[in-house]
């Protein structure tokens, strides 16, 4: 990281402001603001990443983001509102949308696998925030409840995708889906942390096999011929007794 210098403001005086989406915090209301406000937050994941959330001072980001510090509360006004919208910007790209839809129709182990390994490529790309996070969750309550949330959003999805699993009858359909999407992204989640922030010696595919088929074995998904009998339903079934060609035993003559 560049060493820092004391910034000079480039910035124009503060701007009349929109509400944002949240009620939370206002907007800048023109295109200058709203780059002024982007590169604070450029800034603010720089300076996180390098010094961590504890370490970090508002000075540090100003200069980064070549603003002075009086000109940082026009738009923000604390270190956590800054790193809560950091961790605004990464969390969208977390949930992996377009991984469900590019794996749809190719089985469960497979979408599982994908969703894994996007997850864990997103974590090692990111781990250095991830590691910012741990700390300010410990020492402020608004960013720990952050975390629960964004915790909560991961979980959600997941169990919505063990529900469907559930429903074509692929997965236990004993366990919680809720609960049990939980579970396991807590396991994946802090397997992540130990092998990227830690510093555990796992090899990327290792990490993602090993992790796929706990998921596969805690959720009891089916495969191969049981699968398919599950997916066709209890019609496709035999009856017991019956061959599967269809013909009929032959009695004694």
């Amino acid at each position: 990281m560049p060493s820092r210098s004391r910034a000079t403001s480039t910035d124009s005086p503060p701007e009349v402001a929109e509400p944002d989406i949240a009620g939370q915090r206002t907007l800048p209301a023109t295109a200058r603001g709203q780059r002024t406000r982007e590169r604070l937050i450029a800034a603010a994941r720089r300076v996180f990443e390098h010094d961590g959330y504890l370490d970090a001072r508002l000075s540090d980001i100003s200069s980064e983001a070549n603003v002075s510090v009086g000109s940082f509360y026009v738009y923000f006004t604390s270190k956590e509102e800054i790193f809560a919208a950091v961790l605004e910007q990464v969390q969208d790209s977390a949930l992996h949308p377009h991984v469900r839809a590019a794996t749809h129709g190719s089985g469960p182990i497979a979408e599982i696998e994908a969703g894994n390994r996007a997850y864990l490529t997103w974590y090692r790309r990111n781990a250095r925030l991830m590691r910012a996070l741990e700390q300010a969750a410990t020492c402020d309550e608004n960013l720990r409840e952050l975390r629960r949330k964004r915790g909560e959003a991961f979980a959600r999805r997941n169990a919505r995708s063990i529900r469907e699993l559930q429903e074509r009858g692929l997965a236990d359909p004993d366990l919680d889906p809720l609960l049990a999407a939980k579970a396991v992204d807590a396991m994946v989640g802090r397997m992540a942390y130990g092998t990227y922030v830690l510093g555990d010696d796992i090899p990327f595919e290792e990490l993602v096999s090993m992790l796929t088929r706990l998921w596969v074995n805690a959720l009891k998904i089916k495969t191969g011929e049981e699968a398919e009998e599950s997916a066709a339903g209890p019609a496709a079934k035999p009856a017991r007794g019956t061959p599967r060609s269809g013909r009929s035993k032959r009695t004694p003559g």
